[in-house]
């Protein structure tokens, strides 16, 4: 992927480099290196530094923690796209004796398996790996803090079980399956384990001093799969593009689409306000946008990826300082700069090439008891169920190929929409997990639950 610094506004462009200099100057960052990423393709790049001797461009790899997980994740997503394992399936299925198996694999996904979020002693981040070198060093003895299922816990430990069920599954270590069947079908070329020339030093920032303190770079043993990752923001850019858009030689839209469902609230604290945890991506609402991404935080570096969706922007952040600056909080404000400086221009509208004629007989007005809605067929094929005017229940349906639709979203995620005909083959009411739709408000003519009085709408005798 090129950078392509024509791709923005000159406007733009100093708005994002602006925000990036504030962030590092204030942040007091030894560097920091960033990227914008627009309808699949980088269009801006920036760097500030102070103590490299030249800004960093987007080759220069920094460790990316955590953002590692969102890498464990789609290698775990692959193999329930292969059929090699379900989202609920219990932990011990497919790796007995870990002590944890009764933790689904969804619930390790979404950091609801009530693990702790740490490992035992000595400090994980700051050692070697081989002071860890089996499970049951990572998981200690300690007890799950939280009911499993209840509530978001954001845990290492948890998914370090997740890179053990991988290497279990496929037969190779972590680190080979996530070269083979994510870095390099993407074309991640300078993404790895280990960190390669040139790489960003890591360091500490003095509190109250303007000095620093070299950081250890450690192997991080058996919980690499949980933040071992060094990349770039040219990498990084390229990741935010499949996150974005899919790549079906990785995984599709569809499991994206997964990926980005929230799984569970976060609690008090946890996370940013209005915050929560799909399968291997945080979520968020910031300035009224829905955004989604990870963030990544190792002693020496700190590094956020953040996708606005809706607008196709993305935007990479990569410093190495172990804490002062806020990179979610400056990745968010360069998408916020680029969608409100330069809102996406939308496709021209085209028709469907082609339509069923039984889909189309079933869009227009339907009515739930009193309350209006209207189904309506969209051009990627799916159909959408929403209130004609104000608030309500509304979601998008997916074909099942069989003259039914699965919701996708919201209240009627998951439940069967399909349309209930006569003998004759007119259509009598929509059914959408037992509730009726019908074409009047309790169309007489419709087999309506519990019968509609015979003698009709009436005013006030």
């Amino acid at each position: 992927m090129t950078t392509s610094q024509e791709g923005l506004l000159a406007g733009t462009r100093r708005a994002l480099l602006h925000r990036i200099a504030v962030a590092q100057a204030e942040g007091r960052a030894p560097s920091l290196v960033a990227a914008v990423v627009r309808d699949g393709r980088a269009v801006w790049h920036g760097a500030r530094t102070s103590v490299e001797g030249h800004a960093p461009d987007e080759n220069v790899q920094y460790r990316i923690g955590s953002i590692t997980k969102t890498f464990t994740a789609v290698l775990v997503l692959r193999l329930r796209d292969e059929g090699l394992l379900g989202l609920d399936d219990p932990l011990e299925k497919h790796l007995p004796g870990t002590g944890a198996g009764e933790a689904t694999v969804a619930e390790l996904l979404s950091h609801t398996a009530g693990l702790a979020a740490e490992s035992p002693s000595p400090w994980w981040e700051r050692t070697p790996g081989s002071l860890r070198p089996e499970l049951a060093d990572v998981l200690g003895d300690q007890g799950a803090p939280c009911a499993a299922g209840r509530r978001y816990h954001y845990s290492n430990v948890g998914y370090t079980l997740l890179g053990a069920l991988v290497e279990k599954l496929r037969g190779v270590p972590w680190e080979e399956a996530v070269r083979c069947e994510v870095i390099e079908p993407l074309g991640l070329e300078r993404t790895g384990v280990r960190p390669g020339v040139p790489a960003a030093g890591g360091w500490a920032v003095h509190p109250w001093a303007d000095v620093m303190l070299p950081e250890p770079a450690e192997d991080f043993g058996r919980m690499a799969c949980a933040g071992q990752l060094w990349s770039t923001t040219g990498d990084l850019a390229r990741f935010a593009a499949f996150l974005t858009h899919g790549d079906d030689r990785v995984i599709g839209v569809e499991t994206l689409r997964e990926m980005r469902t929230p799984s569970a609230p976060a609690g008090p604290g946890e996370l940013a306000e209005g915050a929560t945890y799909g399968l291997g991506l945080q979520i968020q609402q910031r300035d009224g946008r829905l955004l989604m991404g990870h963030s990544g935080s190792v002693p020496g570096f700190l590094a956020s990826l953040t996708i606005g969706v809706a607008d196709d922007v993305a935007a990479v952040v990569l410093a190495n300082c172990t804490s002062g600056l806020m990179v979610s909080q400056v990745a968010s404000d360069l998408v916020r700069i680029v969608a409100d400086a330069e809102p996406r221009i939308p496709q021209p509208w085209r028709p469907l090439p082609e339509v069923d004629s039984a889909v189309l007989e079933l869009v227009g007005p339907w009515y739930w008891g009193t309350s209006a809605f209207a189904l309506r067929l969209t051009a990627d094929g799916l159909v959408s169920l929403g209130p004609l005017s104000g608030g309500g229940r509304r979601s998008r349906f997916r074909p099942n190929g069989d003259g039914t639709w699965t919701g996708l979203e919201g209240y009627y995620a998951g439940e069967l929409l399909k349309a209930v005909r006569r003998p004759d083959g007119s259509v009598d009411h929509l059914d959408l997990g037992s509730f009726v739709f019908t074409r009047q408000p309790y169309d007489e003519g419709a087999a309506v639950p519990g019968g509609v009085d015979p003698e009709g709408w009436r005013g006030i005798a």
